[in-house]
């Protein structure tokens, strides 16, 4: 009597692959098909393929929900995921038990559970740089934090399973040494010749990463240069460095630190990032009031800011109130300051949008706190 043949793991998942391909082709009966072409008994090839799709359905209840508002699921960057024994780039892949991350042939890895992976990942870039994923749910949610892992991270290479991840880091470089007079020459140029001043502050800034560079004076002050000469991403990374660095070199309320959080701010707005925006300003102001007084001019301006940040979020009647009692309040402690009538004239533009557009939420204003300081 012959014994029954043994089969090992590769094969069996070999197998159990072929019959994924077969059944994402189109094929009509795809177990069959495969089973005659690998001489395997049908029934047999039926028990690895349900074993296989029992396995993948108990692991999906481990990896945590998404509570990602935008387009599911959230996928690593292209050319970021490896595997580890044949060093390939890994893809993502539909199969019978959803999107997961594979291998070219003739590698024979198991494949990997696309959800699971980007939530460990994710896990991994909220750990160590928060700051870089935008605050889209609260609180922020891994999935959406692993399409920033460019960001932060130089190559992940998988073992078996979703967790067994190695991640390689930046190599960290010593910055080099900042020619005397640079940043002074820099911040001459800002207004005259911006494209110059990039130019000379980019130079500063090479090889620094605005995510993992340790913090230094002279490339927070050149990071905060740079910032408003340069648009959309760009802008918000190095004003982000230029506004962590600073706070951590000379406190949460000091005046370059306060500059720095009004540049940061700007530039989360101009890319339409106005709920980040928005709780800039409010703790900008809040520092400004402690340290410069609630009536103080720079104070009153960055509350009217806030204002207009509040009506592109659509609370148009919170905006309203906000801005004024802000003007009263400015044209109060500073009667004869230029700022109150452009004030005054954003006060005149809101009011018109409203006259123009009856069809704005009413109760818009509930949903976000007025940032008003009593008289």
């Amino acid at each position: 009597m012959a014994l029954p043949r043994t089969y090992t793991s590769d094969v069996i998942t070999d197998a159990v692959r072929q019959v994924e391909t077969a059944r994402a082709a189109g094929r009509r009966g795809p177990i069959s098909a495969v089973a005659r072409e690998l001489h395997l008994d049908r029934r047999l090839l039926q028990t690895w393929v349900t074993a296989a799709r029992a396995q993948a359905t108990a692991a999906a209840p481990s990896i945590p929900p998404s509570t990602h508002t935008g387009v599911d699921p959230v996928l690593l960057p292209d050319g970021l995921l490896h595997c580890r024994f044949c060093r390939h780039p890994m893809t993502a892949v539909f199969t019978w038990a959803g999107l997961v991350y594979d291998c070219p042939p003739p590698c024979r890895r198991p494949v990997l559970n696309a959800a699971a992976v980007a939530s460990a990942v994710g896990v991994v870039v909220l750990r160590h740089a928060a700051h870089l994923v935008p605050a889209l749910t609260q609180p922020k949610a891994a999935g959406i934090a692993a399409g920033h892992a460019r960001r932060l991270i130089t190559r992940i290479t998988a073992g078996t399973h979703p967790t067994d991840l190695r991640i390689t880091w930046p190599t960290t470089r010593s910055p080099r040494p900042v020619p005397p007079g640079h940043l002074d020459l820099a911040r001459k140029l800002t207004g005259t010749d911006p494209q110059r001043a990039r130019t000379v502050l980019r130079n500063v800034l090479a090889g620094i990463d605005p995510a993992t560079t340790a913090t230094e004076a002279v490339h927070a002050d050149a990071a905060h240069l740079l910032a408003p000469l340069l648009h959309g991403e760009a802008a918000i990374r190095w004003a982000d460095y230029a506004h962590r660095s600073l706070a951590c070199l000379h406190g949460p309320t000091h005046p370059y630190t306060l500059a720095a959080a009004h540049t940061h701010a700007t530039a989360h707005r101009q890319v339409g990032h106005h709920q980040r925006a928005y709780h800039l300003l409010r703790e900008l102001a809040d520092h400004l009031a402690a340290t410069a007084g609630p009536d103080a001019h720079p104070t009153l301006a960055v509350r009217a800011t806030t204002a207009l940040v509040l009506h592109d979020l659509g609370h148009h009647r919170a905006a309203h109130t906000l801005l004024t009692d802000t003007i009263d309040r400015h044209h109060r402690a500073h009667p004869r300051h230029p700022a109150t009538a452009r004030m005054t004239a954003h006060l005149n533009q809101l009011r018109h949008h409203h006259t123009t557009h009856d069809n704005s939420s009413p109760g818009a204003a509930v949903n976000l706190p007025v940032p008003v300081v009593q008289a």
